[in-house]
């Protein structure tokens, strides 16, 4: 009958076999899984270029809330929303090291719920850089950094819900190519950087649904970059107007081959102002617009990036696809009138 125990026998051709001594624990760092590591390699990144906005308004400088920013170039150029500085009398900046700095506003778009403010003194800081957001999918991992309810510094994560939102700015005019995430969000937050896993600045923190759960909106980089370059460049955006809202869809590959179509995406029609120059054109809703110009749509940045001031009172000429056919239309932008806040 055999042992239960079970052995090896060694004959004179076979050593035995050492036994390695345990392995050392890991460190934190080891233990961090990817999507950890990829969090916190963000925020070592971008946190240094994320600081809490405070507002002061009218003469006797009434203190009016705080806000975020984000600083977009070293000599202290931040990107924050229009709704934080505003008609501010007196800006300060705090770091994240807790320094104090005074600043101006330069620019301010309500338009885009989007403004820029420049430090006051001479200084050479941490800045962040804007993303391409058209390259944004679905379920992306993105991070929110900013001051919610005043808790400085304060980091959420999620994904990337839902791209090509409109969002209504305080003017009354749609936001166009709004980015939908469900990384949490609160009063405070308004200003700071949605960033993408790769350090990357793609949307500029602005709203939340009140009541709502994960249902947070950030205006896309594209957008930033563009309205950004126009505030340094004329203290204000100068816009051509045609009357839609659109969102970046799309194109079936069918319908690219039976149109001759370059492109993959289009800004698709998704409302028409009545009496606007698009209407009055012929241009309808679900009408796919793939190029201005000549120059290629591929999302509703680019019609933003293209309608610029120097389009006012000019013909220009608008190619779409509808329903899969290739259609042309001309028309006239009018300048779009600023409405009080």
């Amino acid at each position: 009958m055999f042992d239960s125990t079970l052995d090896f026998v060694l004959d004179e051709r076979t050593e035995p076999v050492p036994i390695a001594p345990a392995a050392p624990l890991p460190d934190d760092a080891a233990v961090l899984d990817a999507y950890s590591a990829a969090i916190t390699d963000v925020v070592d990144r971008v946190g240094p270029t994320v600081v809490r906005i405070d507002v002061w308004h009218g003469r006797n400088a009434v203190r009016a809330g705080s806000g975020s920013g984000v600083i977009v170039a070293p000599d202290g150029l931040v990107l924050t929303n229009s709704h934080v500085v505003g008609g501010a009398a007196r800006v300060e900046l705090m770091t994240t090291e807790g320094r104090s700095l005074t600043a101006r506003v330069v620019g301010d778009d309500p338009d885009t719920d989007l403004a820029l403010v420049r430090v006051d003194a001479p200084v050479t800081l941490p800045a962040a850089t804007l993303g391409d957001s058209k390259k944004l999918r679905r379920g992306q991992l993105v991070v929110a950094i900013g001051n919610p309810l005043g808790f400085e510094s304060t980091v959420t994560a999620g994904v990337v819900s839902a791209l090509g939102r409109s969002l209504r700015a305080r003017t009354g005019r749609l936001i166009d190519d709004v980015i939908q995430t469900d990384a949490a969000l609160n009063p405070g937050n308004s200003g700071g950087p949605l960033v993408s896993s790769r350090g990357e600045v793609i949307g500029v923190n602005t709203a939340i649904i009140q009541g709502a759960q994960g249902i947070c909106f950030a205006v896309a980089a594209n957008t930033a970059n563009f309205v950004l370059g126009e505030l340094v460049r004329h203290g204000r955006v100068r816009r051509a107007y045609i009357g839609i809202s659109a969102q970046q869809t799309t194109i079936p590959r069918r319908l690219q081959l039976a149109a001759g179509v370059a492109q993959v995406s289009s800004a698709t029609i998704i409302a028409s102002e009545q009496g606007s120059p698009a209407n009055r054109a012929g241009l309808l809703t679900g009408d796919m617009i793939v190029r201005l110009d000549g120059q290629p749509v591929t999302g509703a940045d680019d019609l933003i990036r293209l309608l610029t001031g120097e389009r006012i009172g000019k013909m220009v000429e608008i190619d779409v696809l509808r329903l899969g056919k290739p259609r042309t239309f001309t028309l006239v932008p009018e300048e779009r009138k600023q409405k009080a806040a």
